[in-house]
Parts: C-alpha cells; structure tokens; sequence
C-alpha cells in the first residue's frame, strides 16, 4: 500500500489537479474547512472548476479564494449568504449555480459515494427546485428524483488521523466532512494531528481510511465566521 501522509498540501494533490474538474469540499461555512488545501488549490492555478460544497466560504478566505482568482466555473451548493463575489457572479453570470436543500446536497454527497445513482425525495417539489426532475407518486405523496454526486477529487478537513487515513472530526467541524470524503474518486485530507496507527479511539473513527488516498498534516488559523457579543 502506497504511504499516504505527504509533506505539504501542494505534495499531497500533485498530479490531481486538472482544468475543468469536479472537486468536493467539506465545511460549513468557516467551520471545518480544508484551507489549506483550499490555498494550494488556489496557487496551482487550475481553472474552470465544479465545486461541490454547502457554500462558498466568505469573500477573502476558504473558497471565496477561489472565486476571487475566477478558477470556479460552477458551484453546487446550498447556501450563498456570506459572499458578496459569489453574489455578484451569480448575477453577472461569469458563475452557474446549481442550488439544493442543505439535506438534499448532504444526501447526494452520500448516495453517490456509496453507489447510488439516484433517490426520491419529498423536499423540493413544488418549488424552483423540482424543475424539469422526474416526479414521481408512492403512498400518494409526490417526491422527485435527485441525483447522487461523485467528485473527481475531494478535500475535507479532519482533527486526527492516521498513517492509514482513518480521520475523526471534531464536533461540529464534522459537517460535510465524511460525506465529501466518501463522494471522490481521490481523496485528500488534511489534519490537525497525525497519531500512529492504533492510537485513534477505533470507536471514534468517523471516515475509515479506505476512503482516503492521501493526508497532510496542517495548521489552520480558525477564523470565525461570525462575532455576536452584547454590549458592555
């Protein structure tokens, strides 16, 4: 088996990346994102990306970079809110955006990294989001079929690993993280702390390393996406 722990974010997607590609990012928000791996994305330069992520991160970090170097040409998403290029773009149509019910998103992450093409669910019908999607009735409620997503490349965040890429996430930080990793063809994760191999909690493990091909260990500045203090 290949060792899968690289020196550096850039060591660790070299010769994945390419124009016109699928990559999968987990987070939410600022919370649990791959930042780094988000940065050596942004500086290797490739374009004309689909990005599949709740969001698009705010203006001057997390994906926003890569909106603001325009190397995403369409973004599958669930949220827009907190960035004003992904607004703009949107609207300008320099970006394709192909929106979702959070649940929605979170289900096709899943459905298509345990091989399944598609399901039928309720949410959606009715609305924007049912359009031009198969309907179909069982038990007399109507549900439309939704596709299941796979990536060529993913990239989550996790808070510990191991040599054989088994990652736990931390709290909430979890998010998106394991269905991201179970959708890519590749996937790439970075890690707060590298453990050898046996020392993580076995019952704590949240993505086993079989879906993992690769992991760098980084450090992450942790912004916060959002201050709400009272007055003094």
């Amino acid at each position: 088996m290949a060792s899968k722990p690289r020196a550096t974010p850039s060591k660790a997607l070299e010769g994945l990346l390419f124009d016109g590609m699928t990559i999968a990012a987990g987070g939410f928000g600022l919370c649990g994102i791959p930042e780094n791996l988000i940065l050596a994305i942004r500086d290797s330069g490739v374009r004309d990306l689909t990005v599949i992520s709740n969001d698009c991160g705010v203006d001057d970090f997390g994906l926003g970079l890569l909106l603001d170097a325009r190397q995403i040409r369409k973004m599958v998403a669930s949220y827009v809110g907190d960035n004003s290029k992904f607004m703009n773009q949107f609207i300008s149509g320099a970006l394709e955006v192909e929106f979702n019910p959070q649940g929605t998103l979170a289900e096709r992450l899943r459905a298509g990294g345990a091989g399944i093409p598609g399901f039928y669910t309720a949410t959606g019908v009715g609305t924007t989001v049912a359009e031009d999607k198969e309907h179909k009735v069982f038990d007399g409620r109507t549900y439309i079929l939704e596709r299941g997503l796979v990536a060529d490349l993913s990239i989550v965040k996790a808070w510990r690993g191991d040599a054989q890429g088994n990652l736990t996430y931390r709290r909430t930080a979890m998010n998106f993280n394991p269905d991201c990793a179970m959708a890519g063809k590749v996937t790439v994760a970075e890690v707060e702390e590298l453990l050898p191999v046996g020392a993580l909690d076995k019952a704590a493990i949240h993505t086993p390393g079989v879906f993992v091909d690769r992991l760098v260990v980084t450090t992450s500045e942790k912004r916060i996406e959002k201050r709400t203090v009272r007055a003094a």
